[in-house]
């Protein structure tokens, strides 16, 4: 049996005391960011940690239009990547932006069908049939506001039988069998491997879609806010979000 004095005991305690008050707890960077940049921002969490060891990095995944009103509502948040630039603006407009707002990636839409497509879906125009379950996002949702445009001109009328408050929900139907097809975005497809297959939207009928990032003016740590954005324009950032197939960002 090993006996410890009081003495020693209580030196004990005080050294172990002391160790732990010389560490810092890390940095809590909170990033808002649309759905779609699910998989492109994990990708990117290890490589910020390489020059950023001691943060850590908590992402918020949503549609860019509810993530424009928590932050609205006072949610807590340190930068907000948005799908939309009219989400975007009115961040902007309400103050709660440090700065501006910087283009960082460009994608398009595309149909997400069922692997082997057995609707045989080749077109927008096939999305109308009596017989093709159809997911969009709501109109709310940047997804659903641009498939509506991509529809309109196409000259399509469709019916679908939901609308998503994500693009990612849309997906998922499409992935589980629950739909036949939907409108998403490239990436989305790219992402989700052999759960679903992608059908081109001809460019005259595309909408080009612009990602803007900013740092928020409410943000609690400010300064790795502004490295985060800085890292997510940089060579490395672009090159992480081309590997999850998102472009340079579309210039009018």
């Amino acid at each position: 049996m090993v006996r410890c004095g009081a003495g020693l005991l209580s030196a004990l305690v005080l050294a172990c005391a002391c160790a732990g008050d010389g560490a810092e707890a890390p940095v809590e960077l909170t990033v808002f960011a649309a759905s779609s940049l699910i998989e492109a921002f994990e990708g990117m969490r290890s490589a910020f940690a390489e020059h950023h060891p001691d943060t850590d990095v908590t992402f918020n995944f949503a549609g860019s239009q509810r993530l424009a009103a928590q932050i609205a509502q006072g949610a807590p948040a340190d930068v907000f990547a948005s799908a939309s630039g009219a989400q975007m603006d009115a961040v902007v407009e309400a103050g709660l932006a440090e700065g501006q707002p910087r283009p960082f990636a460009g994608n398009r839409l595309q149909i997400a069908v069922e692997p082997g497509n057995p609707k045989g879906i080749a077109t927008l125009r096939d999305l109308a049939a009596a017989d093709v379950k159809l997911v969009l996002g709501a109109l709310q949702v940047p997804a659903g506001r641009y498939a509506a445009e991509a529809l309109e001109a196409a000259g399509v009328d469709v019916e679908p039988v939901s609308l998503e408050t994500d693009v990612r929900q849309v997906l998922s139907k499409v992935a589980l069998g629950e739909a036949d097809a939907g409108i998403v975005y490239v990436t989305d497809v790219t992402g989700a491997g052999a759960q679903v297959e992608g059908v081109p939207i001809p460019a005259e009928d595309n909408v080009p879609v612009t990602y803007p990032i900013v740092a928020l003016a409410e943000a609690p740590n400010p300064g790795m806010a502004a490295d985060w954005v800085d890292f997510v324009l940089s060579d490395r950032g672009q090159s992480i979000l081309a590997d999850h197939g998102f472009s340079e960002p579309w210039v009018p």
